[in-house]
């Protein structure tokens, strides 16, 4: 069970201390403790629970749509903009409870968090894109798919998460692993970034081909199709799998990369979720100009090179979470500039 603190009925002359506590219990991730109580866990849920509820039923999130730029740039401005006020509402709830400095470095923890979690899934991105282009998805169904894959992301998770949180907080050492792991993931992905994946060479999708009966064509929206009595799984479906396990692929980076800034399983899941819900969104206003995202790869695989290194120096020197969130917001941004300019279409014209 997790040791949910809450501090309502504590002395104002105490919260200080306690607050300073608590940052020193998170700085050296070994407990569990959290600024969650248990009504923000549930304003929480209850926010994506609803926001997720107009999207599938309101907007039709899992029906037959084709998506368009104005409503994948309008729902990404709603996920970025709720994602904000909830931390500006952080803020402000720790900021009137507690002390500034505390409530500016909880702040920052969960931007922090949500700017690696965001940054990190363009490369999920990538690899939707290229995986709806190998299975000739077309676009109107492509929407569905995503649906379930985000569902199933969220699930995920949050399970990882809190795996995750009590790991280290029992075993302090894996730190370094993830750290190690981080470092050696950034440095495959510079010497990658520029390697196309053959996913006609691909041992998990050549495994479910020889393993289940799949059909030749798509159904419309169905993930299954009974043929002649035999049931057969549909192109769609085999698509969706491959998206639920890029995500997992990518969770294996994504999870430990955010433990490097705190081990507070509240900003840890909210960051990481926050950032997840808007995937879909992200993926169509993204996905006509992907070609203008060339260099962001070696960009994120600074990112995660940067924060191996913080993790395997957090008992020697701690490096402040203003510069975290600094180095991470300079690299990525500086990777989609460069490449916003490198890749800017030749202007036409007549000699």
């Amino acid at each position: 069970m997790l040791n949910i603190l809450s501090f309502s009925s504590l002395p104002s002359a105490e919260t200080g201390q306690l607050a300073a506590a608590i940052q020193t219990a998170n700085d050296t991730t070994t407990s569990l403790q959290s600024i969650g109580t248990w009504w923000m866990w549930l304003a929480f849920f209850t926010i994506v629970l609803v926001v997720l509820a107009i999207d599938l039923i309101f907007v039709g999130g899992g029906k037959q749509h084709r998506v368009s730029l104005k409503e994948a740039g309008s729902w990404s401005l709603v996920w970025v903009s709720l994602a904000l006020s909830f931390g500006a509402g952080l803020w402000f709830y720790l900021d009137a409870h507690y002390t500034r400095e505390f409530a500016n470095t909880k702040t920052m923890e969960y931007l922090t968090g949500y700017l690696i979690e965001k940054s990190l899934a363009v490369d999920n991105v990538f690899v939707w894109l290229m995986l709806f282009n190998f299975f000739a998805i077309p676009l109107e169904l492509q929407k569905r798919v995503l649906t379930y894959g985000v569902l199933g992301a969220i699930i995920l998770r949050t399970i990882m998460i809190f795996a995750g949180v009590w790991l280290i907080a029992h075993f302090h050492w894996l730190l370094y692993v993830f750290g190690a792991f981080l470092l050696l993931t950034g440095i495959k992905m510079w010497w990658m970034a520029d390697k196309q994946i053959d996913l006609n060479n691909n041992p998990l999708l050549n495994w479910f081909k020889r393993h289940f009966a799949i059909s030749d064509h798509l159904e419309g929206e169905r993930f299954f199709v009974v043929v002649n009595g035999v049931k057969l799984m549909t192109p769609l479906f085999l698509a969706l799998i491959m998206v639920e396990i890029s995500d997992i692929i990518f969770a294996v980076d994504s999870i430990p990369a955010i433990f490097a800034i705190t081990s507070d399983p509240f900003i840890v899941l909210t960051s990481n979720i926050f950032a997840i819900l808007g995937l879909r969104a992200m993926y169509f206003l993204l996905a006509d100009i992907a070609d203008r995202f060339a260099y962001i790869k070696y960009g994120l695989a600074l990112v995660l090179i940067f924060i191996g290194v913080k993790m395997l120096l957090i008992d020697i020197y701690k490096i402040p979470i203003g510069v975290s969130l600094t180095t991470v917001a300079l690299l990525i941004g500086g990777s989609v500039l460069i490449s916003w300019i490198k890749t800017k279409p030749a202007a036409s014209g007549t000699e």
